[in-house]
């Protein structure tokens, strides 16, 4: 492989990871968004996924979109829907990432990609989400949710724009936000009663 086609590759890998992270906060709005300027012509979407700039699947999206951002302002609905979305987010993370490596024409191995790719960065916003999420409702018994859910509204809107504006910057700081995590996790906890 040469440097060119090496430098398309990362490229491409990168804006995949950046994207997909967009669906662990949203799972339909980057789906929207990338068949939107799919269908503007500023997306170029592999050849076997370009069914998501088609009217049926925006219509999808956009039907979607809305429920999960209505669904989300409602406390008595946003648990069940973060618990739906615990394996919705990366299958939409995974989809969005297939979609992007264009020069991959074999739908399976893009798929297979996407999976590998696009699923953990989904995973790790998601986890930060249901992590913030489960702290508000403890200290707020629920009363901040809302407002959490429009700055994930932004977020992942934003996130959205900067994956395109600066797609290696983003995966870098995904990775590095998913090896923290993992580091976090596995780090021992001191045991109950010990100083």
């Amino acid at each position: 492989m040469d440097g060119a086609a090496l430098i398309d590759v990362l490229q491409a890998a990168s804006l995949a990871i950046g994207l997909a992270a967009c669906a662990g906060l949203r799972a339909w709005l980057p789906l929207l968004l990338a068949g939107g300027l799919a269908r503007l012509g500023l997306l170029e979407l592999g050849p076997s996924f370009r069914f998501l700039a088609e009217d049926r699947a925006l219509l999808l999206f956009g039907i979607a979109t809305l429920i999960e951002t209505v669904a989300d302002k409602l406390p008595s609905v946003d648990h069940a829907l973060d618990l739906l979305s615990t394996f919705l987010r990366p299958a939409s993370g995974a989809l969005l990432a297939a979609s992007l490596f264009g020069r991959v024409t074999d739908p399976l191995e893009a798929a297979a990609l996407g999976l590998a790719v696009g699923a953990p960065a989904a995973l790790i916003p998601h986890a930060g989400k249901t992590a913030l999420r489960a702290a508000s409702t403890a200290f707020t018994a629920g009363l901040a949710n809302p407002f959490l859910s429009f700055l994930e509204d932004a977020a992942s809107v934003m996130l959205f724009l900067l994956a395109l504006a600066a797609p290696l910057a983003v995966a870098l700081a995904l990775i590095l936000s998913g090896v923290l995590l993992l580091r976090r996790f596995r780090r021992p906890q001191p045991a109950v009663g010990t100083t």
